[in-house]
């Protein structure tokens, strides 16, 4: 998910808090989720008090004063995809306040919203991967000359959980939320499958390889005791039962991609994107591939028939005379 940058002034408004108390106790939103929404919905706040003289009322708002903040967005060159998310946030802030009766309708249906611009997922080949998930353990023996670098020690272990991270979110196709989330009671070894909670509290079952199953067991046996079934199967250190923090887990990529040569600003989600095409390029049927990523529609998971349609495309020119 795209990210809103933070702005350093406050807005008070009950409503927008009883919102976001909503996304995280009813909804289980995701912390990208609610920190998007809440500054969407603080942007909005602060344009409104520039623009009116007067904080939102939000029952008395109409398209109009919707279409005028499209514009402004319009003319401040932000991106599609960044208008979409805003919008997306009203939307759902509006359906928010219609269920609790402070509003009768949304002013915000209908209102045309520009088309986001194509862009293909970007995924790693098949050998980077391999060589993504062999590079913990470069990381972890330190430069060839022996010389040690600053900073604190890595703590033992810590290079076969990055493995066995790596492992499981290639294995299963996981957001970086559904994996930080996993327990352990969560994983059934015998049946090789892996129960994930995925947006708006969804659940579905997806199958995982016995190479990451392995590569969380050797992960365990290096902790001073398993975790309990109720505790994260990804912890934040040795001594600790809190899961491993996504923000670790990005720092933690960065250093693995750049051992392994590759793009140092790859995000985890890019793992997610090399999963799906990598199934789609050995035969998997769309609908499947679409319900082991928890995708509501099957529009979004048709990007990833885009870029193999690409790549056939680029083969065919390369090696066919008449191409």
């Amino acid at each position: 998910m795209k990210c809103i940058p933070p702005s350093p002034e406050s807005v008070t408004d009950e409503w927008i808090d009883r919102f976001v108390q909503h996304l995280t106790t009813d909804r289980h939103s995701s912390e990208y989720t609610v920190r998007n929404y809440t500054q969407a919905l603080h942007e909005f706040h602060r344009w409104h008090e520039r623009e009116r003289q007067a904080a939102p009322d939000w029952p008395r708002l109409e398209r109009d004063d919707f279409r005028a903040y499209l514009r402004h967005l319009g003319r401040s060159r932000l991106s599609r995809a960044g208008t979409q998310l805003r919008f997306s946030a009203l939307r759902t802030f509006y359906a928010f306040l219609v269920r609790r009766g402070a509003v009768e309708r949304t002013p915000i249906k209908n209102i045309p919203m520009p088309k986001l611009e194509k862009r293909l997922p970007r995924f790693l080949t098949v050998q980077q991967m391999v060589d993504l998930l062999s590079a913990p353990a470069k990381t972890s023996t330190g430069p060839a000359d022996g010389k040690r670098g600053r900073g604190r020690p890595v703590e033992p272990g810590v290079a076969e959980r990055d493995v066995a991270i790596l492992e499981t979110i290639y294995s299963c196709g996981l957001r970086i939320s559904e994996l930080c989330g996993l327990r352990v009671e969560d994983i059934d070894f015998n049946a090789q499958q892996v129960r994930v909670r995925g947006k708006g509290r969804k659940e579905r079952a997806v199958p995982i390889g016995e190479t990451a199953l392995k590569s969380i067991e050797r992960y365990w046996q290096l902790l001073p005791r398993p975790p309990a079934r109720a505790e994260p199967v990804f912890l934040r250190s040795c001594e600790s039962t809190d899961p491993v923090p996504a923000r670790t887990l990005q720092a933690r990529l960065k250093k693995h991609l750049a051992a392994a040569g590759l793009d140092p600003h790859l995000t985890p989600h890019k793992l997610r994107h090399s999963y799906a095409t990598h199934l789609l390029d050995a035969g998997a049927d769309l609908r499947s591939v679409q319900e082991l990523l928890g995708h509501a529609w099957l529009g979004t998971t048709q990007v990833y028939t885009h870029v193999t349609t690409e790549r056939l495309k680029k083969a065919y020119e390369q090696a066919h005379p008449r191409a």
